[in-house]
Order: structure tokens, then sequence, then C-alpha cells
């Protein structure tokens, strides 16, 4: 059985939010279906496009902005380089002229309550985020494909096929916890060295090196527009923005005029317990806050977690002083292991295992990252992911209005500021006293997942979602 290869680029990817199984998935499944027929030479001939959302795609969809992805998508826009502010206005001609243009080439008439279908109380067995397209054809033929999104971005065709990474001779193969340790103790390199020759085998050095700083400053722009964007989000709960006032507060009379001098700033106001706790929320709210705004984010593993590894890496390079190219690619390069072991061991899709698997996991990549930074061992590296996750074990994913915002965007300061006492509990202990294997974690994770009820796996039919009165659209 061919293993799964997983590289930094698979876990961070720079995308829109406001979640990734929801928004970064359908939209690139689309781009995959539209590429199907570009490359069958039948575009041309499509005359009309249905899509069928299944699971948790049709009962969180509106609320995730699935529907949004998919217009764009089927338009030929990609989520990287697509301007953020150009979301609503593209999105409401579509709707208005009832016109899609396919791929950027072909128009053809396109009604989205008769042609964009949720079905509520469908799902497909492979997996909740389940989306089928079809083309009809001016030779009244059709052609149909699914896909499904299953967390982070990530996206599976029904019966292969599609865009795929290609395969390569990775000089440290990992599947496990235990993996990466017998490198590590065989070689003698830590997480992030093991990672990066690695990423050799995909491309150069300095090709990985650039981008992942490309990727820390997608993070780092994110934070730095939600600290400085006032407001309310999106989607109906008229939820307010909380990062820019509170940043205001903390930071006082003092000036400053970009991120590095942000930094400088920051650091100026102390670093108390109170103060340090303050300003991690502060980081985690504003990446979130952007997310539930279609604002441009990084999938850390997921965009509904996408604040707790951006907060603990500006945690560490404002009171840490780690602010160098070197920490920032090492930080990420560990976290990204971390990430690729609980998706091969489990999943980092809230669809398949509730809050945990997002929260969760993003959490446990922070703290071990953190932990490498800041000396530890690789065994306390390891360590410190699997105490993050351990206390996050059973959480729901049960989002209000099916909106990425209530619990969602607190929940990343909550992982951010577990992942910092993951860390500081591991820098403190002998791993050789540890009762609880990373392995052991990502197993009973998995477990866990398979026990939770469907109505707390992303389906807002339960928990806070249920529970919460509210006068929202219907969706």
């Amino acid at each position: 059985m061919q293993k799964e290869q997983i590289s930094v680029f698979d876990m961070f990817k720079i995308g829109i939010g406001p979640s990734s199984s929801h928004t970064l998935g359908p939209w690139r499944a689309a781009q995959q279906f539209v590429q199907i027929l570009e490359d069958k030479g039948i575009l041309p001939l499509v005359v009309q496009i249905k899509i069928f959302l299944y699971g948790s795609l049709a009962k969180t969809g509106k609320g995730h902005g699935t529907d949004i992805a998919i217009l764009l998508g089927l338009s030929g826009d990609d989520p990287v380089t697509f301007e953020v502010d150009k979301v609503a206005p593209k999105t409401n001609h579509i709707r208005t002229s009832n016109k899609l243009m396919l791929a950027g080439k072909k128009e053809i008439g396109f009604f989205e309550n008769d042609d964009l279908l949720f079905l509520f109380s469908e799902s497909l067995p492979f997996h909740p985020n389940a989306v089928t397209f079809q083309a009809f054809l001016s030779n009244e033929t059709a052609i149909s494909e699914t896909f499904y999104s299953i967390g982070g971005g990530f996206v599976v065709k029904e019966g292969g096929g599609g865009q795929q990474k290609a395969e390569v001779d990775l000089p440290f193969p990992i599947e496990t916890a235990n993996n990466l340790l017998h490198w590590c103790i065989k070689t003698g390199l830590k997480i992030s060295e093991v990672v990066m020759e690695n990423e050799l085998a995909w491309r150069s050095e300095q090709e990985t090196l650039t981008g992942v700083m490309d990727i820390f400053k997608a993070m780092a722009a994110c934070m730095y527009r939600g600290c400085h964007t006032k407001g309310s989000l999106p989607g109906g709960l008229n939820v307010t923005r909380r990062a820019a006032s509170l940043n205001k507060r903390l930071i006082g009379n003092r000036t400053y005029a970009n991120f590095d001098e942000w930094v400088k700033v920051i650091r100026e106001t102390g670093n108390s317990f109170q103060n340090t706790l303050d300003w991690v929320s502060c980081f985690a709210l504003a990446v979130n806050e952007e997310n539930a705004s279609f604002g441009r984010v990084v999938t850390a593993p997921t965009n509904g977690a996408a604040g707790v590894i951006p907060a603990v890496l500006q945690y560490y390079l404002v009171f840490c002083d780690g602010y160098t190219d070197a920490r920032i690619i090492q930080f990420l390069l560990t976290a990204s292991e971390i990430g690729s072991i609980f998706k091969k061991g489990a999943t980092i899709s809230a669809a398949m295992g509730g809050c945990q698997a997002e929260i969760g996991v993003s959490s446990a990549m922070a703290a071990a990252a953190l932990t490498e930074c800041l000396g530890g061992t690789q065994r306390q590296v390891l360590m410190a992911a699997e105490i993050a996750m351990e206390h996050h074990l059973g959480m729901t994913c049960d989002p209000i209005g099916g909106l990425v915002q209530v619990p969602c965007i607190e929940r990343n300061t909550m992982g951010a500021i577990k992942a910092i006492t993951a860390s500081q509990l591991a820098l403190q202990t002998n791993p050789d006293n540890a009762k609880v294997s990373l392995d052991a974690v990502v197993k009973t994770m998995w477990q866990t997942a398979q026990d939770m009820n469907s109505k707390y796996k992303e389906t807002a039919d339960g928990g806070l979602a249920i529970n919460i009165p509210l006068s929202l659209p219907e969706c």
C-alpha cells in the first residue's frame, strides 16, 4: 500500500477564508472539474453546470462560503491570488446576471437556486464533505465528477486521478511519531532538519526556504491586517471584531508604520504574564477575524484553526526574541511534520473528527514547534505535541449558524495558550517519565472521532449551534 507523502506546503496553504474544508477544498475541486473539461476538449460544448453538495458541505456550506468558493473556482479564479476585496462583487454579479464564465472562457447561463443544490439529508460514504459537478453538453451528453474535501484544503477525486503531487523517494519516510523519532535518533538531526531533508526530494533548498518565508509573510500580513481592522463580521451573527481594539489598548500611544516596527512596539509593552496572555489572544483573534471575513489566510492546518500557529509563532518572535528567518523556518518545518502525522494517523477534518481535529491538531503543531525553537530535545518536542492534543480530545465542532465565528474564533486563543503551556511543561519534564506517547494520542483521537456523534462534526445540528437562540437567514 502506497504511503501518503506530505510536504510543508501541503500542511500550509495560502488561500481565502473562512474554511479550508468548506471553502478552499470546494474551490480547488471546482478548478479541477473545469480543468477536466478543458483537458477533454469539451469546455466549449458546455451549456449547463449543476452542483450537488452533500453532508457537512450542505449543512454548513452557506455559513462557510462553499457556494461562493465554487462560483469562483468554476470561473477560473485562484484562491492564492484572487483579490479578497473582489469576492463579494464578483459572486454578486454572477448571481444577479445569471451568467457564469467557465474558466473565464465559456459563458453559460447559471441560476443558483436550480443549479447549486444543498442536499441536507444526503451524505456519501467516503467523507461527509462531498460535492458532485455535472456538465451538460450541446451534443446532448453529460459528464459528472465527485470530489471530497477531506480537510486542510486537501481534495480527493472519486476514482482517483486529478492533480496529485509527484511521488518521490524520501530519505526519511515517516508515518508515525515513532518513525520520526527513529530517524532523529539515527541521524542526530532535529525534527526541522529531518523535514528539510525530505523537502529536498521535491525541490531545491532555496525554493523551500523562500516558500516557507512566503507562508510566514502571508500569516504576518493576515495578523497585522486583523489587528487594524474594526467592524462586525459578515454572515448575520453581527459578531464585533475585537483584535483591533485590543491591539490599540495594549499599544497605548506608541506609534509604528509596519509589521517590523509593530513587533518592536509590542516588546516595549512588557512581558508580564497578563500582558503576554492578552497579546497571544489578540494575535489569534486577528487571524480568525480575517478568516471569518473572507480574508487571505494560511491553512494551519485548516482555516478554522488558522490563528493558533501564527499566534504562537508571533509570541516566540516577540517575547522569546526569535525574530530571524532561520527560526521562523525552523518553527514552521517542525509544525508541519506534526500536522502530517495527525493527518496520516487520524484526520484534520472537523467534519470527520470534530474540533479536536482542527484546534487540537494546530495546538499540537504549535507546541512542538515552539519546543524545538526553545531548545527542547526531539522527545520533548513530541511530548509537547502529545500534551497539547491530549487536552483537546473530544472537542466538538458546533458552529453557530454554520459560521466559522462562534465558538471558532475564541477557540483559537485557547489553542494557542494551551500550546504554550504544553511546550513549557515538556521543557520542564524528563520524557522518560511520560505515560502517553504522541502515537497513542493520535490513535485515541481517531477512535474518539469515529465514536463522536455526527451532529458534533461541523453540521450545526448539535451543541452551541442549537442552544443559542438566533435569528439568522436560512442556510
